[in-house]
């Protein structure tokens, strides 16, 4: 036995067969880097950026003389090569796919990993539990450590022709690879680290070696019965691409384009309050956010109060909405929505709350409504709107939106978008990517706390309908995605009172939206927001300071690292969190309720915190309270 034993195959030699690889970060970077697919992206700039030049150059022979011919020919060859990456482009847009070839690999990459970690794992399965006596004959014979090894070069083979560096997606199925081997050896790395250990401060495990391995064996023996290794593929499957828990059905006559108007009937028993909340969403996602499953739907917990439920579903823009822009989003379909809702529940007080983007475009609509409604002698029809992370300064400075800002002045040209986008739309994958680029490690943080929580068997499943949203975007029509950046993001207009709405009141048509009316007009503006949320910075997320009504008092609430500011009249709302989803629907209540607030009171939660599967910090100890 001690033979066996000393003859056993260690983890450290398993991974070696590896060697250092992209998906090791040895660079310490503190985030992905997709560098062949920017190189790539940058000489297609170029290529396009030449042509326009060489264009430039054929339509005025009397000013650059001979070099007209040589201009002519040249861009005769780039266009012929121009027009291949461009039906490439949206040839792969057409089918879902990654329109970054480069990205697209390294999606197979990540399903071809997922299975190899899949069947190795359940080579040691018997009857649903980790075969302690098969990892220890595998381990000690010769042709078992030969099998070991030759999985190991397929690893490798994967791993070699990685295209990213940094913390990347595919860092964080090595660490559960990591994991496996320790299971399979039954022995620590020399020098690695034990992945998912729990530890203390100095680094000790806190656990003894073999109750970590019990741990684990839960951990892989879960992942494996639920299939689990790849979060997109499984979350299609544990899904089957249907996700939101609330039954709506779709307006009559509100088909406007591809943007249609959901209507949540009350469920059975409960009683309409008088209450009436149109739902604002982003463009670039599914609406399901605030309906992802039941305990994490904004809607469930909102119709058990008795509120009517109406949502704006923009659907999968097509050609037909590559020319439509902010002003069809911002204006054309509030104003053809509030009025359908206004006609089916004349007598219903209306309130609006919005996610994100959203509430951007729903703030200088409402100040339009204002404008046009006190013109016309009326008083404003809207006036509480709860925003969730809903960012309305775009600065170098407080906002937080400077990371953002510098990105897209560096790598964002309307003209390249149009050219390879204008027939097709910005598909979610060139969101998503401009998106990681302002969120540290999320690639690699998201899969890891998702298999960090996989311990636990049933937050496998709880996991799947946020996993399938956040995989799963939409695309942004071309127009309003170019004026999105232009006018919001670089422009700044909402905060400079610069964003031009039109409007049925000539005295306003195209003019800028006045927001401070919103305050005049008694507006009042609940804001949750997280100061780690890059997308929504806090400095960003100001609407109620700048523009709601404040003189009811105001209320401070921490979180472990999470700030909300709400004041009372004024959060991008956690919903994988079911504590954090429950503290906000209070505290909207009470907006909605008009909860009296005398004087301002602080909340405040300490304890320990864990990471939640979209890699926010969620704390885990109860609420104290202090007034």
């Amino acid at each position: 036995m001690s033979n066996q034993k000393n003859n056993k195959i260690t983890p450290d030699e398993l991974l070696n067969v590896i060697d250092f690889s992209p998906a090791d970060n040895l660079e310490g970077f503190s985030s992905v880097v997709p560098w062949k697919s920017k190189l790539v992206g940058q000489q297609i700039r170029g290529l396009f950026n030449y042509q326009q030049m060489m264009e430039t150059i054929k339509k005025d022979p009397w000013l650059f003389g001979p070099l007209t011919i040589a201009a002519s020919w040249q861009s005769a060859i780039l266009d012929s090569m121009l027009k291949h990456v461009k039906a490439s482009a949206r040839l792969a847009v057409g089918a879902s796919r990654n329109p970054d070839a480069i990205a697209d690999m390294n999606g197979w990459i990540y399903k071809s990993y997922s299975r190899l970690l899949y069947t190795l794992t359940g080579f040691f399965i018997k009857n649903g539990k980790f075969d302690r006596e098969k990892t220890e004959m595998i381990c000690t014979t010769p042709k078992g450590k030969e099998y070991l090894i030759n999985y190991m070069d397929e690893f490798a083979q994967l791993e070699h022709q990685y295209n990213n560096i940094g913390l990347s997606r595919l860092k964080a199925m090595k660490e559960l690879l990591k994991c496996l081997l320790v299971l399979i050896t039954e022995k620590p790395f020399d020098i690695e680290p034990l992945p998912f250990a729990k530890t203390n401060p100095d680094g000790t495990l806190r656990t003894s070696f073999e109750e970590y391995l019990a741990e684990n064996r839960k951990r892989l023996e879960n992942l494996y019965e639920a299939n689990a290794f790849d979060i997109k593929e499984f979350s299609e499957r544990a899904t089957q691409g249907k996700i939101g828990c609330s039954h709506y059905e779709y307006v009559e006559g509100s088909l406007n384009h591809r943007v249609k108007l959901r209507y949540y009937p009350l469920p059975e028993g409960i009683k309409p309050n008088g209450k009436l909340l149109f739902m604002a969403t982003p463009l670039i996602n599914k609406p399901e956010l605030l309906d992802l499953a039941s305990g994490k739907s904004v809607v469930e917990a909102m119709l058990k109060k008795g509120y009517i439920i109406y949502m704006v579903d923009h659907g999968e823009p097509g050609w037909e909405e590559t020319e439509l822009g902010l002003d069809f989003y911002g204006k054309t379909i509030p104003d053809f929505y509030l009025d359908i809702v206004k006609k089916r529940h004349p007598d219903c007080e209306i309130y609006a709350l919005a996610i994100c983007m959203g509430g951007t475009l729903l703030l200088p609509y409402l100040a339009r409504r204002a404008e046009e409604l006190l013109a016309a002698g009326k008083p404003m029809d809207i006036k509480k709107i709860a925003l969730l992370a809903s960012p309305v300064k775009f600065d170098d400075e407080e906002s937080g939106h400077a990371p953002i800002r510098t990105l897209i002045r560096r790598d964002y040209d309307p003209y390249l978008m149009k050219q390879l986008f204008g027939a097709v739309n910005i598909p979610p994958q060139v969101i998503e990517a401009g998106m990681n680029e302002i969120q540290p490690g999320v690639q690699y943080t998201v899969v890891l706390g998702f298999y960090g929580r996989a311990e636990m068997k049933e937050s496998i499943a709880d996991s799947a309908p946020f996993l399938y949203w956040l995989t799963h975007g939409t695309k942004f029509p071309i127009n309003a995605h170019i004026q999105w950046i232009q006018n919001i993001f670089i422009g700044n207009q909402i905060c400079e009172g610069k964003y031009c709405l039109p409007s049925s009141n000539p005295k306003f048509d195209g003019k800028p939206a006045n927001m401070s009316i919103l305050k005049k007009a008694g507006v009042r503006i609940f804001d949750y927001k997280g100061s780690r949320d890059p997308i929504g910075p806090p400095g960003s997320c100001v609407a109620g300071e700048m523009w709601g009504m404040v003189d009811k008092g105001n209320i401070g609430l921490t979180t472990g690292g999470l700030n909300r500011v709400i004041e009372k009249n004024i959060g991008h709302i956690f919903v994988v969190s079911r504590k954090l989803l429950a503290e906000f629907l209070t505290a909207v209540e009470d907006f909605y309720q008009e909860t009296p607030v005398n004087k301002p009171t602080m909340l405040s939660v300490k304890g320990s915190a864990s990471p939640d599967v979209a890699g926010n910090v969620v704390d885990i100890k109860e609420l104290q309270t202090k007034k």
